[in-house]
């Protein structure tokens, strides 16, 4: 049996997610935050990324997704400073994520050709043989897909509206911003790199 997430009104929007953690352990977020993300102001260098997957109908294969959420990132501090849910991922659209974001000198994406068209504030940069330039947005995907359930690879679980995703990546990002803010603030304030925290991004939601 797979499990779907139900259609929800604006108004019940908020209050839909996630059932289930990594760990199995019930885990409730309820109460959609208004408040826009609060990435911090000029970064130097963004990065930009676009991860799929399945409204509706979850396909046993990969290649027929039918829906994308699309990133824009800050490295330091490690923030969503812009996205987008679609069932597209034109040039349009993301070049509303750029224009509605802070300006950067720097713009890294991958080889995907509909970043090409796009006009940046700053230079971009394409790489179309590895990821050393997209890193920070690769692994803010990740962190997408494992705190997410209805984004994980193997998730039973998916949901049948595009609202409902945009709703569940609206409150993440509000909490993700926080957690990115927080734990630069708390190595500035050690002086250190330690990748041990006393919190996590869980704390915030």
């Amino acid at each position: 049996m797979k499990w779907q997430l139900k259609p929800t009104t604006p108004e019940q929007a908020g209050e839909v997610l996630v059932r289930y953690s990594a760990s199995a352990k019930p885990m409730f977020i309820t109460g959609l935050k208004k408040t826009a993300p609060t990435p911090k102001a000029n970064p130097k260098t963004l990065e930009l990324d676009e991860l799929y997957w399945f409204v509706g109908q979850k396909s046993t294969k990969e290649t027929r997704e039918n829906a994308y959420i699309m990133t824009m990132v800050s490295r330091a501090p490690r923030q969503i400073v812009g996205f987008d849910v679609a069932f597209d991922k034109s040039v349009l659209r993301i070049q509303r994520i750029v224009d509605s974001g802070p300006e950067a000198d720097f713009y890294c994406t991958d080889g995907y050709l509909g970043y090409v068209d796009v006009v940046y504030p700053g230079k971009h940069i394409r790489n179309v043989n590895n990821k050393n330039d997209t890193y920070t947005a690769e692994g803010i995907n990740a962190d997408l897909r494992h705190y997410i359930p209805i984004l994980r690879r193997r998730s039973r679980c998916f949901p049948r509206k595009l609202e409902t995703l945009q709703a569940v990546l609206e409150l993440f990002v509000q909490a993700y911003n926080e957690f990115g803010i927080a734990k630069e603030n708390y190595r500035s304030r050690l002086m250190s790199d330690s990748r041990e925290l006393p919190f996590s991004v869980l704390d915030f939601l």
